[in-house]
């Protein structure tokens, strides 16, 4: 799947992609066909980076209630060519939660569709789990048989039926079916027992009981497996055998080991919270190697207690250090998940530089929000306000939103208006929680909209009813 294409965040396009609440308001004062059409374009080609942490379908589903907006477009996507071309979940998912969503509004059409898209659509089973929280009996029941009849009767098809029904999010309909089928009965049965014999039937090679064994066993790499989890369980395993004679053999893989021994080492020498581990991780961070530096780097962040936050002040301290070197990167980032207030100038200082050099992307970007939030640095705030304009990920704006309502004085009456309409449950939470409820007209009917809409989730209602209380 290629990476998404994000329009500018100051287009209608760009912010309903980002989910932003202004999206939701942009559009509805803005040309209904432009806005419809805009809003096809993000449900059938799916802007998030990460669907598993970015939430969408009830932002635009609540968008197309709003503009009363027909659903051919999304028809159309997904009964095209392009759905047995491209069988991928990720192609049609959205468009089908959206169509949950609206079934769950009263959209008949939307419920219509995903019957249909049932019957005949490669991604059938993401549509069935939608039926399943929202329709009748009935109607799942007469969809039975066009779904078992994609699975031949034969023994490869009766496995395939039986991944079918372990895979479903949502049990309902195999058990409506399972009563007047017999064979989905017998594959219903029979799934438990097949994922027993798998996890009984594991295999992989383990490391023997020693010291030695165990650092040895951290470097055969299995094919298709991962060094760095490989070396994660050999750390554990050091913690269960390593006795104090051992030390020096460990301290020596730790500083010329072989990759996969030397990652291990590391970790449980940071884990243990030896003295030696941050001398072993500087020395490992200017190796030529680079897995073992992308090791060094990866356990610095484990590392706690008062002499590893010594260390890192003095790797992130451009006089004494380097912030602008990788050690010192994930210094700052170190300090901004464990420092003390008084690291707050190190910590912004490290998010105007990700700012500069890597714009509003990467991992280590949301540690660094989370850390100026959670140290109360108010000297973030413009960098923070940045994030929350520009980022495409839903939920590093929600992070940044978090940081602003521990920094900025002004954020009850600003940002925290437009997150009532976020796409994120937890950005709207936040935004209940922290909103100035006078001044801004807009603010109490949002509230008692959102209080009474059903799909709302509980712990947003729950903030809203304790804020109407006082009103």
């Amino acid at each position: 799947m290629f990476e998404p294409v994000i329009a500018p965040s100051a287009s209608l396009l760009g912010l309903l992609q980002r989910g932003r609440g202004d999206g939701q308001l942009h559009a509805l004062a803005a040309d209904r066909h432009e806005a419809i059409a805009a809003l096809e374009e993000c449900v059938t080609s799916d802007p998030r980076a990460d669907w598993q942490v970015e939430n969408r379908s009830l932002y635009y589903a609540r968008l197309f209630m709003e503009l009363e907006a027909p659903l051919t477009g999304l028809e159309q996507h997904l009964h095209c060519a392009e759905d047995v071309l491209e069988p991928d979940d990720s192609r049609t998912g959205l468009a089908l939660a959206v169509l949950g969503h609206l079934a769950a509004y009263g959209r008949r059409d939307a419920l219509d569709l995903l019957r249909g898209y049932v019957a005949v659509g490669t991604n059938w089973a993401w549509a069935l789990d939608e039926l399943a929280l929202r329709d009748d009996d009935r109607a799942l029941l007469s969809l039975a048989s066009s779904v078992l009849g994609r699975f031949p009767a034969d023994p490869q098809g009766d496995a395939e039926l039986r991944a079918a029904i372990r895979a479903a999010y949502e049990p309902r309909p195999w058990r409506l079916w399972a009563a007047h089928h017999p064979r989905i009965a017998a594959a219903s049965e029979q799934s438990p027992f097949d994922l027993w014999q798998r996890q009984l039937n594991r295999g992989g090679i383990t490391p023997g009981w020693s010291t030695t064994d165990v650092l040895a066993w951290a470097d055969q790499a299995e094919p298709g497996s991962s060094t760095e989890r490989r070396s994660a369980a050999a750390a554990r395993c050091l913690a269960a055998v390593v006795r104090p004679e051992d030390r020096q053999t460990v301290l020596e893989a730790a500083r010329t080991g072989s990759p996969g021994a030397r990652t291990a080492a590391l970790r449980y020498l940071v884990d243990q919270q030896d003295p030696d581990a941050a001398e072993l991780i500087e020395a490992a961070a200017a190796d030529i190697d680079e897995r073992v530096v992308n090791a060094a780097l990866s356990v610095l962040g484990r590392m706690r207690g008062p002499a590893a936050m010594a260390h890192a002040r003095r790797w992130a301290d451009p006089a004494t250090g380097g912030a602008d070197s990788a050690l010192g990167e994930v210094a700052v980032q170190l300090l901004a998940d464990a420092g003390d207030p008084a690291d707050g100038p190190l910590v912004v200082d490290g998010l105007r530089q990700w700012i500069s050099v890597r714009g509003v992307t990467g991992a280590g970007l949301g540690t660094l929000v989370d850390g100026v939030g959670r140290l109360a640095a108010a000297g973030a705030v413009p960098a923070l306000r940045h994030v929350y304009g520009e980022a495409a990920s839903s939920e590093l704006r929600g992070r940044a939103a978090r940081a602003l309502a521990a920094t900025d004085p002004h954020f009850g009456r600003g940002i925290a208006v437009e997150c009532l309409w976020d796409c994120e449950e937890a950005t709207r939470e936040l935004a209940a929680r922290h909103v100035t409820t006078t001044g801004d007209v807009r603010v109490l009917e949002r509230l008692r909209r959102l209080a009474a809409d059903p799909a709302e989730e509980a712990e947003v209602h729950a903030v809203i009813r304790g804020r109407l209380t006082g009103h």
